[in-house]
């Protein structure tokens, strides 16, 4: 079969080899922000296995934008020095373009990391203030915020900048803005967390105002011939929150503001969301808004299976497909996608010996070449 799931796709300047993503997943083993061995193991394994784009997980603009303690950062020239260390071995070693989330998780963040249960941290384990758009705790029993003043959000603003300037010198490939999964953007992007009376709050175009400042600011810095995109929650699964019409807005706005791709996920900013779980659940919201805006978009939720995949992109549901759980139980899920759909995708050199076509014993109706 001709796989469109393996055709490639190009964003700007960048050419991806096929339309498999690797998604952001945290990992929770970075030390003061900083990447560790368990990194480059991580994002070692991706890059060599081969989707399109693997990215890095969410990583953070400043210390008080982490999720936990533990999460990975960009802020300062030893968290940069430590993540070069990452990315210098995956460029001599993978196969694969390689993509970073910048991310502040608002007032979701000083939460123990989730094998310890997370539950937001206490005064004792090293709790900090965290931050939102209103002084709305995410749930009962969650730290109160302080709702951003001006000054706050011109910080927010410049950390986004240093972290993206950063990320540029290391040379990723494709970066994204996190505005989702009620973390401090989409928190701005919600009536349900958003009650400010200013500019920031109020009218939904108040309310994205501050992710197209953010963007805007970031695209200014970030290389013209390298994409930029945002991941956004399409809907909030509640009523009266963020839903896939205010999506459609946005993304018109995003595209207007020279936004290469939207990552379409879902949910994340309210305890009383009702989602309804699902192969593909989440693929209606990119397939709209790729047909009303015309934007590239990255869909995202249980996509398990290669022929699943393959039909996503083949029936213009989405242009890229990216894999955050299938991905961890299968780093060489792309290889494997390419042996069911009869297609072909890279090998790092030493796995070379691997390929199909130097094993017909074990995949002789595999026509591929090396």
């Amino acid at each position: 079969m001709n796989s469109q799931l393996f055709s490639p796709i190009t964003l700007r300047e960048l050419e991806l080899a096929n339309r498999i993503v690797v998604s952001p997943m945290c990992q929770y083993q970075a030390v003061d922000g900083a990447a560790q061995d368990w990194h480059l193991m991580n994002l070692g394994q991706y890059a060599m296995g081969a989707a399109g784009l693997a990215f890095t997980e969410a990583t953070h603009v400043a210390p008080e934008a982490r999720i936990t303690h533990r999460c990975l950062g960009l802020w300062s020239d030893d968290t940069e020095a430590a993540l070069a260390r990452v990315v210098d071995f995956c460029r001599q070693h993978g196969v694969t373009a390689l993509g970073v989330q910048l991310a502040h998780a608002g007032r979701k963040a000083s939460c123990h990391p989730p094998l310890a249960g997370g539950r937001p941290l206490e005064p004792a384990h090293g709790a900090w203030t965290t931050l939102a758009p209103s002084a709305l705790p995410y749930d009962d029993g969650w730290h109160v915020p302080r709702a951003l003043d001006l000054d706050g959000i011109a910080r927010v603003k410049r950390q986004f900048v240093d972290a993206a300037q950063r990320a540029a010198r290391l040379g990723f490939d494709v970066a994204e803005v996190h505005a989702a999964h009620g973390y401090l953007l989409s928190e701005f992007l919600s009536p349900l967390s958003n009650q400010r009376e200013d500019a920031y709050g109020g009218s939904r175009e108040n309310r994205i105002r501050l992710l197209l400042e953010i963007f805007e600011a970031v695209r200014a810095v970030w290389p013209r011939a390298r994409p930029l995109g945002v991941r956004i929650s399409a809907s909030e699964w509640v009523d009266g929150g963020w839903d896939i019409e205010d999506s459609v807005v946005l993304a018109h706005e995003l595209r207007a503001a020279d936004c290469d791709f939207l990552d379409v996920s879902s949910g994340g900013n309210h305890p009383k969301q009702a989602i309804p779980l699902g192969p593909g659940y989440q693929v209606p919201f990119a397939e709209r808004i790729r047909a009303e805006t015309g934007m590239t978009t990255m869909a995202v939720g249980m996509i398990t299976e290669p022929r699943q995949a393959e039909d996503i992109i083949a029936s213009g549901k989405a242009d890229l497909v990216a894999l955050a759980r299938g991905m961890m139980f299968d780093p060489r899920w792309a290889w494997h996608a390419a042996i069911a759909l009869g297609a072909d995708t890279a090998y790092a050199e030493q796995y070379a010996r691997c390929h199909p076509s130097g094993r017909p014993e074990v995949y002789p109706a595999q026509r591929v070449v090396s």
